[in-house]
């Protein structure tokens, strides 16, 4: 069964986000800052975060 667009053209997809921009905002926020705004690049971070405090590494 082949996977079926939103657009319902083969090949092409349409985003709302990154119409408005938001993926663009998003990515330059986090190069600029360093903050992730993905739900699984906080959790890394926050651990990370975690280990190093327990462990006092700098």
């Amino acid at each position: 069964m082949a996977r079926r667009t939103n657009t319902g053209i083969p090949g092409l997809s349409f985003s709302w986000r990154r119409a408005l921009g938001i993926t663009r905002a998003k990515r330059k926020f986090t190069a600029e800052t360093g903050i992730p705004t993905t739900k699984s690049g906080m959790e890394r971070r926050i651990g990370q975060t975690i280990l190093d405090f327990l462990f006092r590494r700098k």
